[in-house]
């Protein structure tokens, strides 16, 4: 869709176009059949999703953002089947390692944390380490833990993905569409205002990534 063909109301507005926009438009139009539509203002992936990583581990200390990472794991694990793009994405497990006492004292609380989770995760004398990773040098290694659903995949790749899913169920994704305001009334957000025109809407999630401060401070 091109900025011509601007569309002057949506349901939801979504800004930005890496990986949490196009996932926020593929979960909303996918599991709540809203109608979303989202604007980049360069490219979809040319911002902070083009820079990162890849790597997905999915324990963290808060519970809520475990479930979230896990979430994502599955949606990664089915994604290319059902878009027909690959994703990158390879369950191969990720290493924890421990190389003092301190540490491994840690890993072990964090091993009783993703068992409460219902995380998988193992803890390794540095013999089993050093079989899953045989590179390594393991002569300070005290212990490690391995999370076997861990992984990585291409930020890029997945973004595509979750882009296309997000249309074939119905949300419209533009890109070259700057975000220049936003109409208030009542305290609430009516409208996004850009360089390519008005659109009224019920309601605007921020996903511009390092810009999202940016786009924060637009309505004063």
């Amino acid at each position: 869709m091109t900025p011509s063909a601007l569309p002057a109301a949506a349901e939801v507005v979504v800004i930005g176009g890496g990986i949490v926009g196009c996932s926020t438009a593929y979960h909303l139009a996918r599991d709540h059949k809203a109608d979303v539509l989202l604007i980049e203002k360069g490219r979809l992936t040319g911002g902070s999703t083009w820079h990162a990583a890849g790597l997905v581990g999915q324990l963290r200390t808060s519970a809520s953002i475990t479930r979230l990472l896990k979430h994502s794991v599955e949606l990664y694990d089915r994604l290319e089947a059902e878009t027909g793009l690959a994703t990158g994405w390879k369950r191969n497990g990720g290493l924890r390692l421990a190389c003092n006492a301190d540490r491994w004292i840690e890993i072990r609380r964090q091993a009783t944390t993703a068992k409460s989770f219902g995380l998988e995760m193992h803890l390794l004398s540095p013999g089993e380490a050093k079989a899953l990773w045989p590179l390594m040098d393991t002569s300070d290694l005290v212990g490690a833990a391995f999370l076997p659903t861990d992984g990585q995949a291409s930020p890029s790749d997945i973004t595509q993905s979750l882009a296309k899913g997000a249309r074939m169920h119905g949300a419209r994704l533009m890109e070259g569409v700057a975000v220049t305001g936003f109409e208030i009334e009542n305290g609430r957000v009516v409208a996004v205002l850009t360089d390519h025109g008005r659109i009224a809407c019920e309601k605007v999630v921020n996903c511009a990534g390092m810009w999202a401060g940016e786009v924060g401070r637009l309505p004063g």
